[in-house]
């Protein structure tokens, strides 16, 4: 067998490998942004939400006008996201926002007892149920994907390519998270 046939072997080796390598990058990517896509779905029905909410908080607190501003403020940020990093941002802010609007209405008792809102909160509580799981699938497809890119011989191939590490979705607010949402009857 001559040299030439061992190197160009060694050669499709190599070829083979570092495209099995690169697709399984992708893959791993595209596994993230389809987990991303069901947070999408859940930050927009609760982006939705929010103008019926906090109309119906308006009724009893007016006065409260800087909260329903940062809550239109947030909305807007959301729709004009364009990457995953600026619509965490956005439910970052809107997540601040919503538990100010929902401590008003803590603290106004009819406001607790409206039909109107009381259904408005259990649809918030229904979507933060479900923002919570699919945000655990995403950070789980992220922790894949940067594992991945991170482990000998797959990370020559990320860094030969310019693949980076993706950030994780946090909650905007920790201590909310530990317990679950409150609905009052």
């Amino acid at each position: 067998m001559s040299p030439g046939y061992i190197v160009l072997g060694i050669v499709v080796l190599l070829v083979i490998f570092v495209i099995s390598k690169y697709n399984g990058i992708i893959q791993m990517r595209n596994n993230r942004q389809n987990a991303f896509a069901d947070i999408d779905v859940q930050l927009q029905q609760r982006f939705d939400l929010v103008p019926n909410l906090v109309e119906t908080v308006k009724g009893y607190a007016s006065h409260e006008q800087a909260v329903y501003d940062k809550i239109m403020e947030s909305r807007k940020a959301y729709a004009g996201a364009e990457s995953i990093d600026e619509k965490m941002a956005a439910n970052t802010m809107l997540g601040g926002a919503l538990g100010k609007i929902l401590a008003i209405a803590e603290s106004n008792p009819e406001l607790k007892a409206n039909q109107n809102f009381m259904q408005l909160q259990s649809e918030l509580s229904d979507i933060e149920n479900k923002l919570a799981a699919a945000r655990r699938f995403f950070n789980s497809a992220t922790n894949e994907y940067n594992t991945y890119i991170q482990v000998f011989p797959t990370n020559v191939v990320a860094n030969t390519f310019g693949f980076k590490s993706e950030l994780s979705f946090e909650p905007e607010n920790r201590e909310e998270v530990v317990k679950a949402p409150k609905v009052h009857f």
